[in-house]
């Protein structure tokens, strides 16, 4: 029985919960992270929609282990990190697709052949060049709560380049994933297309790096979609929802950093994987 005193409880709960949130709300910085984390969440929704779909997960882990190595170098070198970890996946892109075509091999086994080199080869590079790989643990795992106004734009641009580059292709994608050698015959250019939807991991990738870190971009794409994908009824459907989806894991783990003092990147992957446990009893739908 709901008494009085419970209601009472509840609501002065609620509003101190409300109050608490406008209280960090009003803080700039997290402000810029929130800002930076939806700016992220718009543009791996319908990238992690083609990555389910063409069960691609492995090869966005490849794309951002190669991303590791990249800051690696850019630190040896003294250039942008990311800088460093785009060059590096788009190399890293490229040698897979022309590695696809040989049959010696399953592409799972390259895949993993590279993922782990890359990541190996990254730690080591990280830790010649810094003395300690632990002082660039927001590499790994990012740090949104420390972006600055520069970092916000950058961003969204590249967020906005990256929308209108994957509206340019979404028709060929849908057409390739549904049936790749039907796609080929109508004329659609297969190769061209996946190497540009290949290099638009490798920016978003990169642009994710200070979100929620190299070693977990793969979640933040997968989950929403993955979650997306039991409640959507048409591709476009999927790709909203899961933006939707993964904007509200960014904000959701943001104020759990905030509000228990964890780490804000995980925080946002663990919501996105609370998210998609809460669809599990959802039929799938597409």
């Amino acid at each position: 029985m709901i008494t009085p005193t419970i209601i009472t409880a509840t609501t002065t709960t609620i509003r101190a919960i409300a109050t608490d949130m406008l209280d960090i709300l009003s803080e700039p910085f997290f402000r810029r992270a929130v800002i930076a984390g939806l700016g992220v969440a718009l543009v791996a929704g319908p990238i992690g929609c083609f990555i389910v779909w063409r069960r691609m997960a492995y090869f966005g882990e490849t794309l951002a282990h190669a991303g590791l190595l990249g800051a690696g170098l850019g630190l040896l070198f003294n250039v942008d990190i990311a800088v460093g970890a785009v060059v590096v996946a788009m190399i890293l892109a490229l040698i897979l697709i022309a590695l696809r075509r040989q049959k010696q091999l399953a592409v799972d086994t390259i895949l993993g052949i590279l993922s782990h080199t890359a990541l190996a080869l990254g730690v080591v590079v990280i830790g010649l060049v810094t003395g300690a790989v632990t002082g660039h643990l927001d590499i790994l795992f990012g740090d949104v709560l420390t972006v600055s106004t520069r970092d916000v734009w950058v961003v969204w641009g590249v967020a906005s380049v990256s929308l209108l580059l994957l509206a340019t292709l979404w028709r060929h994608m849908i057409a390739i994933s549904v049936h790749e050698d039907l796609a080929r015959a109508e004329g659609i250019n297969v190769q061209r297309t996946e190497l540009l939807f290949t290099l638009l991991i490798a920016f978003v990738v990169a642009m994710s790096m200070k979100i929620v870190g190299l070693l977990l971009i793969t979640a933040l794409t997968v989950m929403p979609a993955a979650a997306a994908r039991r409640i959507a009824s048409t591709p476009e459907t999927m790709a909203l929802l899961s933006s939707a989806i993964a904007a509200v894991a960014v904000i959701a783990g943001l104020f759990m950093s905030a509000a228990w003092g964890t780490v804000a990147g995980p925080s946002i992957v663990l919501s996105a994987g609370l998210l998609f446990v809460l669809t599990l009893p959802l039929g799938q739908r597409s």
